[in-house]
């Protein structure tokens, strides 16, 4: 009978941070399918709840690779993967259901812009062997898009339950937006440096 081992980096590949991130990959198809359903204040509660137990993921993962010494390299690669799907797919959704709408929207196309503006510059410096360390501003960055979009996410649910949530999360993303803007021109600016000196 044959017997499957896994060599050591394996093992460590697949350790509860980097099962965190995985998670918080397949919850975005759930909160996705949650915002496409008919505009009902249950289905809004429980795309908030995914999206909350998502968010806290991004938190706990990092946290408990240092912890636990417990890096990797497909941690490393997995994580800024899983927030680009989990903040797109729900900025695509609430532009879709008019959570986010007039000029509003700009401030979505900004953050989406800048998502494929560092993905784009990771990729080009990997092949020079330069690394693109992620900010501490570019994680606060993160933060506070997750939670404008937790706001808006609750939306008219929240409206009617408090009042004044949806216009906090219009509020918090344009924020957001204009951290987005720092933070990927900081990125550029680090790219280019790396581009002239080749």
């Amino acid at each position: 009978m044959a017997i499957t081992t896994f060599s050591s980096g394996s093992s460590r590949s697949w350790n509860l941070p980097n099962i965190l991130t995985l998670g918080r990959m397949l919850a975005v198809p759930f909160v996705v399918a949650c915002l496409f359903w008919p505009d009902t204040f249950f289905m809004r509660w429980l795309a908030l709840g995914i999206f909350i137990v998502a968010g806290i993921t991004d938190f706990l993962d990092g946290y408990l690779a240092r912890a636990w010494s417990q890096q990797s390299a497909l941690g490393r690669m997995l994580d800024p993967i899983a927030d680009k799907l989990l903040v797109s797919a729900v900025l695509l959704m609430l532009v879709a259901n008019h959570t986010i709408a007039s000029y509003s929207i700009w401030a979505a196309i900004i953050i989406l812009c800048r998502e494929i503006l560092v993905s784009g510059l990771r990729e080009f410096l990997a092949e020079l062997k330069v690394p693109l360390p992620v900010s501490r501003i570019a994680k606060w960055k993160t933060v506070l898009q997750l939670v404008a979009l937790g706001f808006l996410i609750a939306g008219s649910a929240g409206d009617y339950a408090i009042g004044g949530i949806t216009t906090t999360g219009l509020v918090l993303l344009w924020l957001s937006a204009l951290l987005t803007l720092y933070t990927g021109g900081d990125y550029l600016v680090a790219g280019l440096r790396h581009v002239i000196e080749e």
